[in-house]
């Protein structure tokens, strides 16, 4: 690039600069071998300047929705990460069979590909492909209202980024069963807003705007009196959009495109207006349009507010996949990837959009909500996920079990129990199609990262949330000798996340330890409580057996630091736990002392 007096472009402050556009392919641009016009080509750097709050990716999204409104006002928005490409040459149309259908697009926001990756080793170690996710929690939830967005590959329509409600038919305020049996068979008011016949009609003809003078005449009739006063008064959409005329009318437009009059250089000058730092100012952005802020995953709330207020959207899996990438194969990286997932989730959980008390008088289905339920609440169960993987080394060093002795009848009910869970996911592998593999590797690490990533998260979003402290853990590499296929998989990088998985491993180790050498010098009678015992830790450690191997390395070294501080931490737990000995009432701990007197 050079400058307009012929001296090269000196670069930027990526911190503080202003806002740049270069069209390379603009309405007259190149034609293809065969042809065929070649589509826009526009690189867009939004303006960036110290004190300004930038949103990081939520706020670069809604900047690129704002400047293509202005050029050229597609009705329908591909978002894909740098570290993606494509993979189906067909994958867009895959998304618009569904985005275009005649019933199923008034009311589609958002078209969901599954994620592939590339570069991943064979055994898949730390579940970098989520498997599981993507082919069981996300297919099963295509049935309800629609798939969570996942940040990547996804497919939008444009009017739902901007906040608008979808077109509804009588059927899709039916109670679904679940509703039906809890709350009965009880008649709800339809909302006319979303159920407007002749606001349907209009959605499926050409270029009008979806609020036009007729339903300003149609009045409370026809249930637009927000809509009414977006239209009467200008100030209230400015408010809303942005000071930007052309992006406001922009949004009435509901099959894009611009006006073919309009001129080429006032077009990009506005453009540059819309990714201005202070744009946003005094708007909805990033609270009710767009891609929403106030989590460092934007993708969830994003999503959510769209289901919110009814929209349904569709999981695609085309047989070739859409899209593929790539995916930190380092258990240092992979578990802070975890980490930045579960912190956002954290985030939404204390904040006004959490699903378990936000969005109750919207279009929000029952199962959708437990679904996004669960997708913000899971990394407190770390905390007695920590405590389970304990006990077991707990029992061995206290010779106690873990399980109390329970009545036949009660024993049924934990055998029936568990047959349920068995049965439930041989139904789940065998619908996905998953592996028994791929399972096990999910299995494995949700252990691996619930008692490392999501721990760490919980704690970081309290601090971040209540106290305003953000926290963040460093991460320094050490090269790995081995330049081979998978060399990254080897690289050992320092984290403070390593310190409680490995001291959870340490702690079972000494608890193995301990109890074998009880049964040693107990006789032959405390052997077989010892098996019993000796199971749950050891199944603590396979699920931890991932780690082990990430902790070693190849050359099966590990940094000191970690091995100090986890025997540290080991050992300080051990010694307060025998000290406490919270299995032994208080009477007993004094008869073995000689305190009781005639009262023992």
């Amino acid at each position: 690039w050079t400058m307009q007096d012929g001296t090269p472009w000196p670069g930027n402050n990526p911190r503080d600069h202003p806002g740049m556009i270069q069209v390379f392919l603009g309405h007259s641009g190149g034609l293809d071998t065969d042809g065929n016009e070649l589509p826009r080509l526009v690189y867009v750097s939004r303006e960036k300047r110290p004190g300004f709050q930038h949103h990081k990716k939520a706020g670069a999204m809604n900047a690129l929705i704002r400047v293509s409104a202005v050029l050229t006002n597609g009705a329908y928005l591909l978002n894909v990460d740098c570290d993606h490409y494509f993979n189906n040459s067909k994958a867009l149309k895959e998304a618009m069979c569904f985005m275009m259908d005649p019933a199923l697009g008034k009311k589609t926001c958002y078209v969901q590909f599954p994620q592939r990756f590339d570069g991943i080793d064979w055994h898949d170690r730390y579940a970098n492909r989520n498997i599981v996710f993507f082919d069981i929690n996300l297919k099963g939830l295509d049935g309800v209202q629609g798939p969570v967005y996942v940040g990547t590959g996804c497919c939008f329509n444009r009017q739902a980024l901007y906040g608008y409600d979808p077109v509804l038919t009588e059927t899709d305020f039916q109670p679904n069963i679940i509703v039906k049996s809890c709350c009965g068979r009880r008649k709800k008011k339809n909302d006319k807003k979303y159920i407007d016949k002749t606001r349907a009609i209009k959605r499926t003809e050409s270029t009008i705007p979806i609020f036009n003078m007729e339903d300003i005449e149609d009045g409370v009739e026809g249930g637009y009196e927000d809509e009414r006063s977006l239209l009467v008064s200008q100030r209230s959409l400015e408010k809303r959009f942005g000071q930007s005329p052309i992006f406001i009318a922009s949004t009435f437009m509901e099959q894009g495109g611009i006006p073919p009059s309009t001129n080429p250089a006032s077009l990009l000058k506005e453009a540059i207006h819309v990714i201005s730092c202070g744009y946003e100012d005094k708007t909805e952005w990033g609270k009710e349009i767009g891609w929403i802020y106030g989590s460092v995953t934007e993708d969830i709330l994003t999503g959510f507010k769209m289901h919110a207020r009814g929209w349904i959207s569709i999981y695609c899996m085309p047989p070739r996949p859409a899209f593929k990438g790539s995916a930190p194969i380092n258990l240092s990286d992979r578990l802070n990837q975890v980490l930045r997932w579960a912190l956002g989730s954290v985030e939404i959980l204390l904040s006004r959009h959490c699903p378990i008390w936000y969005g109750y008088s919207g279009r929000l289905k029952l199962l959708e909500r437990l679904a996004y339920i669960n997708t913000i609440v899971y990394p407190i169960t770390s905390i007695p996920l920590i405590i389970y993987c304990l006990l077991p080394a707990i029992c061995l060093l206290t010779n106690k079990f873990i399980i109390p002795e329970i009545s036949n009848y009660a024993g049924i009910w934990f055998i029936l129990l568990f047959a349920s869970i068995f049965a439930t996911g041989i139904l789940e592998l065998r619908w996905s199609g998953v592996g028994i593999e791929d399972w096990w590797r999910n299995e494995q690490f949700w252990v691996i990262g619930g008692t490392s990533a999501h721990l760490f998260a919980v704690f970081q979003g309290l601090l971040k949330v209540l106290a305003g402290i953000d926290t963040n853990f460093t991460v320094t590499s050490k090269a790995s000798d081995d330049d081979g296929e998978f060399a990254e998989l080897y690289v050992f990088k320092w984290t403070t996340l390593l310190i409680p998985p490995t001291t959870v491993l340490i702690v079972n180790f000494v608890g193995i330890v301990a109890g074998v050498s009880y049964a040693i010098n107990s006789g032959y009678q405390s052997w077989g409580p010892l098996f019993g015992k000796l199971f749950f830790s050891i199944w603590v450690i396979l699920h931890l057996y991932p780690f082990l191997k990430g902790l070693l390395g190849r050359q099966n070294r590990t940094p000191t630091i970690v091995i100090v501080w986890s025997i540290l931490l080991a050992s300080i737990f051990s010694l307060l736990w025998v000290h406490i000995d919270p299995f032994t009432s208080s009477s007993q701990k004094a008869a073995a002392q000689g305190q009781c007197g005639i009262n023992c």
